[in-house]
Order: structure tokens, then sequence, then C-alpha cells
């Protein structure tokens, strides 16, 4: 317990707090939501090779979807054939499952690590985990361009959270419209389908759901969360932009190629 209470404070919460706290000692005119969006857009950059790794290897599996349908169709009644052609598939595309999920996985403690800092950035007696070398502000304004208390809850704020966040949840559900089409001329589906089209709709559903548990939660907490839950999110939306068009393009030029 003494170890992963090492691990979160002092190599994450404690630096991320301390690094805050320099931001904010050194923008002119001490603005606390600015050194949160500094904050937010360094450990953005930095985790980029990390996310933008899960958004390639997403677009690969949506890529072979079909062909993986194909494959659960050929070997529903043989799990084992099932299993060995999927991974063969897996080969052939150079994909690994589990690339999308691990990246996201190693980012939960820096995001709980984030919240804490947001959440107890406000109060005096937090400023005693500053490192030596931090100058201690002795308190902390949490108005944000003169007019926004990011210590109390904030419904504009939380707003817009809640429609990035729905931005984000479309582009990554965007492109079912084309395995819908491709459906509909079947006239029999096997109970395996009948599954995934439950999941599919489940998660077409989470393009509504996400941004209104986005917009409670902000209003549950400070509306510093809210500031930087509202940065993350169009930073992820900038970066999937870039990555989707870049790859558009690298399709474009294999096929004039040919």
């Amino acid at each position: 317990m003494n170890i992963l209470s090492f691990i979160f404070n002092d190599l994450l919460y404690y630096p991320l707090f301390n690094l805050m706290v320099f931001f904010y000692n050194i923008i002119p005119g001490h603005d606390i939501g600015i050194a949160i969006i500094m904050l937010t857009l360094l450990v953005r950059f930095a985790l980029y090779p990390v996310n933008t790794k899960a958004i390639k290897s997403q677009r690969q599996l949506q890529e072979i979807q079909p062909k993986m349908k194909e494959v659960q169709a050929k070997y529903k009644n043989d799990k084992e054939k099932q299993a060995k052609a999927l991974m063969a598939l897996y080969q052939k595309h150079k994909i690994n499952p589990m690339s999308g999920c691990l990246p996201i996985l190693m980012q939960f403690p820096i995001l709980i690590a984030l919240y804490w800092v947001f959440l107890n950035g406000f109060k005096d007696e937090s400023l005693a985990i500053l490192y030596p070398f931090i100058v201690n502000p002795g308190h902390i304004d949490p108005m944000f361009i003169g007019f926004v208390n990011l210590s109390e809850t904030n419904v504009v704020l939380a707003f817009i959270a809640g429609i990035l966040q729905y931005f984000q949840t479309k582009m990554i559900m965007g492109n079912k419209k084309e395995e819908k089409k491709e459906e509909e001329g079947k006239e029999e589906k096997t109970p395996e389908e009948k599954t995934q089209d439950f999941a599919q709709s489940m998660s077409k559903q989470m393009i509504y759901l996400m941004p209104v548990l986005t917009f409670v939660i902000a209003m549950s907490f400070p509306s510093g969360l809210a500031l930087y839950w509202a940065v993350t999110t169009l930073f992820a939306i900038v970066q999937q932009h870039l990555i989707m068009k870049k790859t558009k393009n690298k399709e474009i030029e294999v096929v004039n190629d040919k």
C-alpha cells in the first residue's frame, strides 16, 4: 500500500500540483485558469504519442470489422477455430487488438492525479506540499479571466465540457453508418450478430449519455475540473482530426500510386 501511495503521490500528484503552482506564479496576473490550461496542454502533449497509437489502433480495428464478422460467421460453431482465424487476421493486418486499450489504461493514474490537483488546488493547506524551489504564493486566487470562480461550480463551463464530449464521442462512433448499410440486406442474423448489434446500439447511446454524464459530473465539482475536461477534450478532438486526415491522405496517395 505504501508503494502505491508513493507512486501516486510522489510520482504523479505532487509533481503535477507543483507544476500548476509554477505556472500560476509565472503567468502575468496569476490566473489559475490559464495555469490549468497550460498544465492540461503539457500533459496532453506528453501523452500525444500514446494517444496517437490508441487512435490509430481503434481506426484499424474499425476498418477490418467486416472481415472480423465474416470470420465469426464462418466459425460460429467452433470457438477455437474462430479465435485462431481472428488472430491470423490481426497478424495479417499487423494489428494488436490490445494496443488501443493499454495506452488508455496507462493514462488513468495521471487523470486521477490531475483530478485531485484541480480539486485541492484552491485550498491554502495544499500549498504545504510545494517543493522548496517553487515559490509559495500563500493563496491561490480562484478567479479565471476575472469573473469565473473555478473553486465553485459553473453551468457554462459544464455545458461546454458536455458539448465537446458529444463531438468527441461522435467522432469515435462516426464510422458506424457504413456498417449498418452493409447489414441491411441480411435477412437472418446469428445470435452472435444479434449480440454485436446490441453492443453497437449501446455504444451509439454513449454519444448522448457521455455528454450528459460529463455535464452532471462537472456540476458536482469545482469548475476547475470542467475547464480541464473542456481543454483536454478539445485537444483530443483536434488530435483525432489530424490523425484521421493524415491517414486518409496516405490512403489517397497509395491509390494514386497504383
